[in-house]
């Protein structure tokens, strides 16, 4: 398969149609290989309009949600970014394009290591994977200029809006366990202004400031 083509044609019929305008993200959505980031057996399926399984009840994300919370983060190349809920490793390598370090967490050990695996092999020294509970965050590396949870939230942390620098800007898909839409947030002076966007759904966020594991 031409998986160059493929993306290609995901770009011209997913995301430019739906109002994906910023070139660098449209770049980076051009050039990160989505196939590599899902199993073998799905390979042909990576570039469709959907989320596809990794194991573990997690997803990747569909492409066109990819897209349009990378390009909610407002990313200029000079940021320090930390992702909740690193899955498949796929939007932690767009980010790793668009700015200067990404730190990302995931809470199951087994896919944060295969993530970090192709990571690695894609050859992305920026980004750091981290195991353990996101929602959390990573306060020894705080403060971060941008934040981005990529599961559902019933709200978005206190403990993460206190590890954003002033400025900063979250982005999360908020709502009931079942569905969301997406929230950006922008910090100013310890306070926050809120934007709605998208309905979504997501898998959910588990962690002590989340959801509980049914």
């Amino acid at each position: 398969m031409d998986f160059s083509e493929l993306r290609k044609e995901m770009v011209r019929t997913q995301l430019l149609p739906r109002g994906i305008r910023d070139r660098r993200v449209i770049e980076a959505m051009l050039k990160v290989p989505r196939h590599l980031f899902v199993s073998e057996s799905l390979r042909y399926r990576a570039y469709e309009d959907c989320a596809l399984p990794i194991g573990e009840g997690q997803t990747i994300s569909q492409p066109y949600m990819v897209a349009v919370m990378t390009e909610l983060l407002e990313l200029k190349g000079n940021e320090r970014v930390l992702e909740i809920g690193t899955g498949s490793g796929y939007q932690a390598a767009i980010l790793a394009e668009l700015a200067k370090e990404v730190y990302t967490i995931e809470r199951i050990e087994t896919i944060a290591e295969r993530a970090e695996r192709i990571l690695r092999e894609l050859g992305y020294q920026n980004v750091y994977v981290f195991s353990g509970d996101g929602t959390r965050g990573l306060p020894e590396y705080a403060p971060f200029d941008r934040i981005l949870i990529t599961a559902g939230t019933p709200e978005i942390p206190d403990v993460l809006k206190e590890q954003l620098n002033d400025g900063g800007i979250i982005v999360a898909p908020v709502g009931s366990r079942y569905s969301q839409q997406l929230v950006k947030m922008i910090k100013r002076h310890n306070a926050y202004k809120m934007e709605f966007h998208t309905p979504c759904v997501f898998v959910p966020l588990i962690g002590e400031y989340g959801w509980k594991e049914e």
